[in-house]
């Protein structure tokens, strides 16, 4: 009963605004900005203002991810409408996101520009592993975004933007310790004087975890990650500038096996360089970047043999990009051309691959061009379509395409449509990869995706009240799934038919005086395949209500609630039904002085329950505190 209660109330509190829009004097808005939310996100082939893109967009900044003081990235998008996170138990355990009931390899993911999806794993990101230390601000992109990204991104993008240097001189330390011997530490430099501009940071975290997988083993499971990332700038003239972005993390895993303890590890190398230069005249703009990624695991190894039960995977993406774009004033005009050529390998080694296929190096290279134009053929109306060309030396050809339409009805009230098609390859595992029970398929087909949106977004009560609703239909055709033979031996296939992902996204922020914000939102989503079965592992209602209150000048308290639905998930022989569970979160921060912050997170406040993957346990309650210092 609690729980329906909290998903009323979530609701309730995601569909407050729309009922004051009714009571709101209209002149009251007089003043406000015609612009709902003047910032620059990645939603297009270059930045551009959010309010001008009918993406629906959620942008996490520094100061909510200060206040909620998450361990990993995957912690801070539980409340962004649209995504539902499953991890397979602890800190540092399998974490796969879905965006609008899609796949969780229809997302792509950029740090710094450097797309992070890993070839070797299914093109996914463990969001497990991604620590939430050194970020300054999260975009989050719904919606198609082939055309601009090309394969991959069928669901959206998720840019995440690391801290860079701001000041002459600037030194900063942390500290953090809590429940279950998990300790998180580290710094971070800066300098930026005139042209130059430098800053590198260092975290490590451990913790020695819970039991995951009770059924397998009653040993406690660890993860420890170590990551370090380099930032740095130099405006050669007033028309040239050079960045440099470099970030390096490895890890380790454990995990409940037989016949002992098996742990698995990880490392990331991301790299990219990238010139911009801008005409004295303001009317042209040209990038050009190279980027290039390293990932390898170790996969379930034996802690004493160190023998590699699931072999170990590598792989490489390299990317060269040009961008250029040609500014017109009259009706803010802009075209925008990219030419791309990326190459990526997969290589697999040890464990189950063995004989002609052991340690067999596969690449394939995808060379792309995209157009897009956006124009405001009048001040309240933009209107922009892209599109573009892949060339895959494996698939062919592809042809992706999107149109968006932003009228601005009045200075508080935007609506706004998109149309897209989107296309997502075959990963290398589905087609070469060599696993138990697991047989790969080499003439897999791309899968497709076609949809659409509509939404609105609104301030009111000289914006201390904001909302945003969107309504998206996407239909997803040669959809890969499994099948399975007498011998539990299964083959990735193209699935015939359409599944159909199609829902409601409600989100809504209310500023209480000048000290106490409250934001909310609200997912409702219905996936299923072609067979017309829901999708496994997303939840059709999905919601959270998040409360920051300036307590004092020097004490913050923010409250965080998530609901997540009952849903599906794999069972033999058949699926299971995962009950729904409602999480309760506090966090404090006390500012010391203008130097040192001291903070306090307590998180499954009322240690519920549940699981979200089928048969792996899930953190109970867990206290934490932590300490940071500016040394200048």
């Amino acid at each position: 009963m609690m729980k329906k209660n909290l998903l009323k109330l979530t609701l309730g509190l995601s569909l407050v605004p729309f009922v004051a829009a009714s009571t709101v004097n209209a002149q009251e808005s007089q003043d406000s900005s015609s612009e709902i939310e003047e910032i620059l996100v990645s939603a297009a082939l270059i930045p551009i203002v959010a309010s001008r893109s009918a993406n629906a967009i959620t942008v996490i900044d520094s100061e909510q991810i200060k206040l909620r003081a998450a361990q990993s990235v995957s912690d801070l998008l539980r409340d962004v409408p649209g995504l539902a996170v499953s991890s397979y138990g602890a800190l540092g355990s399998l974490t796969s996101i879905r965006a609008r009931g899609s796949e969780s390899n229809h997302l792509v993911v950029l740090i710094d520009g450097v797309e992070v999806n890993d070839p070797s794993q299914s093109d996914m990101l463990n969001w497990g592993t991604l620590s939430a230390a050194d970020i300054e601000r999260i975009e989050i992109i719904r919606g198609p975004q082939s055309s601009i990204r090309g394969s991959d991104a069928v669901a959206g993008v998720v840019n995440i933007i690391t801290s860079e240097a701001n000041q002459a001189l600037s030194a900063d330390v942390f500290t953090e310790y809590g429940s279950r011997a998990t300790s998180k530490n580290g710094f971070s430099l800066g300098h930026k004087s005139g042209k130059f501009s430098v800053r590198f940071g260092a975290s490590h975290l451990e913790t020695d975890g819970i039991n995951i997988q009770p059924s397998t083993g009653d040993d406690i499971d660890g993860y420890q990650n170590t990551g370090i990332n380099l930032k740095a700038g130099y405006q050669y003239s007033d028309q040239l500038n050079l960045s440099l972005t470099s970030r390096k993390t490895n890890g380790m895993n454990e995990f409940d096996g037989f016949p002992e303890v098996q742990s698995s590890d990880f490392s990331r190398f991301h790299n990219k360089f990238t010139a911009d230069y801008n005409s004295a005249d303001g009317l042209w703009s040209h990038a050009v970047s190279l980027a290039d990624s390293d990932f390898e695991n170790d996969n379930f190894k034996q802690e004493n043999s160190q023998t590699l039960a699931n072999g170990s995977t590598s792989s490489n993406k390299q990317n060269y990009q040009y961008i250029g774009s040609r500014f017109w004033q009259a009706k803010d005009q802009r075209l925008s051309l990219a030419l791309e050529r990326e190459k990526e390998e997969y290589q697999q080694r040890g464990g189950w691959a063995f004989g002609a296929d052991a340690d067999k190096l596969v690449s394939r290279k995808t060379e792309s061009v995209a157009v897009e134009y956006r124009f405001d053929p009048i001040e309240s109306v933009t209107l922009a379509a892209s599109a573009r060309k892949d060339d895959n030396d494996f698939f062919g050809k592809s042809n992706t395409q999107r149109l968006e339409v932003i009228f601005q009805q009045s200075d508080t009230l935007r609506l706004r449509g998109a149309w897209g098609t989107a296309v997502k390859n075959p990963t290398f595992t589905e087609l070469y990869g060599i696993y138990s029970g697991f047989q790969s398929n080499p003439n897999l087909n791309p899968e497709e995706s076609e949809s659409w949106e509509l939404g609105l977004d609104t301030t009111l009560s000289d914006e201390r009240i904001q909302l945003g609703a969107t309504y998206f239909n996407a239909q997803l055709k040669d959809e890969i799934g499994s099948s399975c033979d007498a011998n539990w031996t299964c083959t990735p296939i193209n699935i015939e038919g359409i599944s159909d992902r199609q829902g409601v996204e409600l989100s809504s922020s209310f500023a209480v005086g000048d000290s106490l914000q409250v934001n909310a939102a609200y997912t409702y989503t219905d996936s299923e395949d072609p067979a017309g079965v829901e999708e496994q592992l997303r939840a059709k209602h999905i919601g959270s209500i998040n409360v920051a209150w300036q307590v004092k000048s020097d004490t913050k308290l923010n409250i965080n609630v998530q609901h997540n639905g009952s849903q599906t998930d794999y069972g033999f022989p058949n699926p299971v039904m995962l009950d729904a569970y409602t999480l309760v979160n506090l966090n404090a921060n006390y500012s010391a002085s203008d130097k040192m912050d001291v903070y306090l997170s307590l998180n499954n406040l009322f240690d519920e329950d549940y699981q979200q993957v089928n048969g792996y346990e899930t953190l109970g309650f867990g206290a934490n505190i932590g300490l940071r210092y500016k040394l200048q």
